[in-house]
């Protein structure tokens, strides 16, 4: 590979005098509204200041077609990047005037670098342990797999008893929320939770998983458009995630939502603020339960 040519295909050393002859035409060009600008000056005669108006303008023009046609010869030497370049279009970042704040495309390559070296480091580890099956003899092979057990995934199918003890226990747990269990479509069961008299939450779930909510005001309409609250919930949801106990992520999740009850009772922490833009503080923590209004949590 020639000195100046990255493996992109683009020649540094071209692409180099190519911004020098831009800057030179960017310069021609200025020369030339300049010569305009200015016109006929510093002579005493008529005819002599169009001489020498149109002597300078000529000189101009000639210097704009002399830098143009420089440039032209230059960008067809820088050369086009090659196509399967590993990063495509990201390659533009390393163009960004701010990089040293912004160091996006430095990082892009480190990380690119950091994925081979893992998928090199994988293959090898792949291959030592292929090797080391091989050892094994094919009857140990068959004893071993028929006395492997194969993963079943029992906690996605547990009996609707035991969902049904686990949201009785919840629903004792507190008194100031009541939680009605049915099973309109079979075997997974739907939540209505009501919050005092200030909240309704369906709760649709998958065994004991909870799939989604919905929060309305106590006499809001069920099919109106999800609100703030909703979208906390959702939030909720995706941060009380511990496959492995499903029931406890359902009472912790319960035990979040129970904490609005004080929706329109507690101050934000933050601001000290009951009202922010006319709402409550509708985000509560998910580790000490406290009320912020949505722009004060962050």
């Amino acid at each position: 590979m020639a000195e100046g040519v990255l493996s992109t295909g683009v020649n540094l050393e071209a692409f180099s005098q190519a911004i020098a002859a831009i800057q030179a035409l960017r310069s021609s060009v200025t020369r030339v509204f300049d010569c305009l600008k200015d016109g006929m000056r510093n002579k005493e005669t008529l005819e002599g200041r169009e001489k020498g108006f149109v002597a300078a303008f000529q000189e101009s023009l000639h210097s704009v077609s002399r830098d143009l046609g420089e440039l032209e010869r230059l960008s067809n030497l820088v050369g086009k990047p090659s196509e399967n370049h590993p990063l495509h279009n990201s390659g533009l970042l390393s163009l960004d005037p701010v990089q040293d704040k912004t160091p996006l495309y430095s990082q892009l390559l480190q990380a690119y670098k950091w994925s081979n070296k893992l998928q090199y480091h994988a293959g090898l580890a792949s291959g030592l342990l292929n090797q080391q099956s091989l050892k094994r003899s094919a009857n140990q092979m068959g004893v071993s797999a028929k006395r492997r057990p194969k993963a079943q995934p029992t906690t996605l199918v547990l009996p609707p008893q035991y969902v049904d003890d686990v949201i009785n226990r919840i629903d004792r747990m507190f008194p100031e929320m009541s939680i009605q269990l049915s099973r309109p479509n079979g075997t997974s069961a739907m939540l209505l939770v009501t919050l005092g008299k200030v909240l309704k939450v369906i709760v649709v779930m998958r065994s004991l998983f909870i799939d989604r909510t919905i929060v309305k005001g106590y006499n809001e309409n069920v099919y109106t458009e999800d609100g703030k609250v909703t979208d906390h919930a959702t939030t909720a949801l995706l941060h009380y995630q511990l496959p492995q106990m499903p029931d406890v992520v359902v009472r912790s999740f319960m035990t979040w939502l129970r904490s609005y009850i004080k929706l329109f009772q507690a101050p934000c922490q933050r601001c000290g603020k009951f009202l922010q833009d006319g709402l409550p503080p509708t985000w509560r923590d998910f580790r000490t339960l406290e009320a912020f209004h949505d722009t004060c949590r962050q």
